[in-house]
């Protein structure tokens, strides 16, 4: 085994680890290993480790409880996070005081509290703390970047920018954990978090203020009923009596990578994969707007609405020099059924450059193929591959770029609960922040 191979455990074994998991022990086994695993669910875990290459040995089991354990033991250099999004900090922090580096799948955190606790110790031990956010390895989206840094449209004074999530994916996350602000600080942190760093990413800019507004319009026992007369449902899928006339009923039991991860799974810690989406347990918005000040002095409309008949985005950027319009459409997907995550639709992405007194042009995207717009490959090739080439783009993600994500998104939370703007600077120490 070659001194130069970094060790590598993870902490969460649910859909979105899969992908960290096959880049260690397969793709770029050259250059890493993988020596422990940790989750709640030891029938995942095994699941893990049947699904590793051919002759990889079978990887040492650790509960969170046990999390110390499995860096004493196992020795990693670096710990990758993708359990859920309300235990990142607490990983992030105890793997980087025990001397490991971390690469964290997205948000960072969820709350003020949490991201200072991961500043504070990002500034005592010294550690790297990279985000992946795979959204800025996808070319149409790198190829924006570039025209944007380019000068294309001058100075960007401000933008407007809308995601739309359609009726598959948008209401998956109201079935899952998703649903609870205290496990993900609701769709404008776990979410949109991927939406606000790309803004500040193309913008080369930081957020100062946001002011937001939202509501849980549609995914409400209410629209149940009146819209498709589900009354006497379930609080489950699985179970439920009237799934035949729901359009949002997800059988577990009919898809083989949801049965087996999910369904299988659940007499291991009781997590139900397939809640209700008009459950009067949601505590999180599906309707949301907000405008954000930059301190290069642009400013950002923007909306996510997670209940729309197509899922994609638009934005638009207006310069001193013009105006940069981008939009896309993606293939939906619900999280472990075995489809690719955000593949965008084919011949569905445009750019078109509109210069102040010229004619409009359009502009021929860069394309890839696969997951997040065909940015996942590139994101692992960056983190897993030493020899990758330099990245004039600068994509990869530290953890300030994580901390202004989600301040961002913290902020509008905030602005909602209490009905004023909200500073960012109001949310965390600028002297960590820099």
């Amino acid at each position: 085994m070659s001194a130069e191979r970094k060790r590598y455990a993870i902490v969460g074994v649910g859909s979105r680890s899969r992908m960290y998991t096959k880049a260690i022990a397969q793709t770029y086994r050259k250059h890493g290993e993988l020596v422990g695993v940790c989750d709640t669910n030891a029938a995942r875990i095994a699941l893990c480790n049947h699904s590793l290459p051919a002759g990889h040995s079978e990887l040492p089991a650790f509960a969170p409880g046990e999390f110390g354990k499995m860096i004493a033991q196992t020795h990693p250099d670096v710990v990758v996070v993708t359990s859920i999004d309300v235990t990142h900090s607490d990983y992030i922090v105890a793997a980087m005081r025990a001397g490991c580096d971390v690469i964290t799948e997205k948000p960072l955190t969820i709350d003020q509290a949490r991201c200072t606790a991961i500043l504070e110790t990002v500034r005592d031990t010294g550690r790297e703390l990279t985000v992946t956010f795979n959204y800025r390895y996808a070319p149409p989206r790198s190829h924006v970047k570039e025209l944007l840094a380019g000068g294309a449209i001058g100075d960007i004074l401000s933008l407007d920018f809308h995601w739309m999530l359609d009726t598959r994916h948008g209401a998956d996350y109201f079935r899952r954990w998703h649903r609870r602000r205290e496990n993900s600080g609701s769709l404008l942190v776990h979410k949109a978090t991927h939406h606000f760093d790309l803004v500040n990413w193309w913008l080369g800019a930081r957020p100062v203020e946001v002011f937001a507004q939202a509501g849980r319009n549609f995914y409400t026992p209410q629209t149940a009923d009146r819209q498709f007369g589900l009354t006497g449902r379930s609080s489950r899928c699985h179970t439920c009596k009237v799934h035949e006339k729901c359009p949002f009923f997800l059988d577990l039991a009919a898809k083989a990578e949801l049965k087996t991860m999910y369904l299988d799974c659940e007499h291991a810690d009781g997590y139900i994969r397939d809640g209700c989406v008009f459950s009067d347990e949601i505590d999180i918005w599906d309707s949301m707007s907000l405008t954000v000040a930059y301190d290069t002095g642009a400013t950002m409309s923007y909306s996510l609405n997670a209940f729309c008949p197509v899922e994609g985005y638009a934005v638009a950027f207006n310069g001193s020099a013009g105006r940069l319009e981008h939009r896309a459409c993606e293939n939906s997907y619900i999280s472990g059924d075995g489809t690719v995550p955000g593949e965008l639709s084919s011949g569905s992405v445009a750019i078109a450059l509109i210069p102040a007194f010229e004619k409009p042009r359009q502009i021929d995207p860069h394309t890839g193929a696969g997951g997040h717009g065909g940015g996942d490959e590139l994101l692992l090739a960056d983190i897993f591959d030493p020899g990758a080439p330099p990245d004039s783009l600068g994509r990869r993600a530290g953890h300030l770029d994580g901390a202004y994500s989600i301040l961002t998104g913290i902020a509008a939370c905030e602005s909602i609960d209490t009905g004023r703007a909200v500073r960012i600077v109001d949310l965390a120490d600028e002297s960590l922040l820099r």
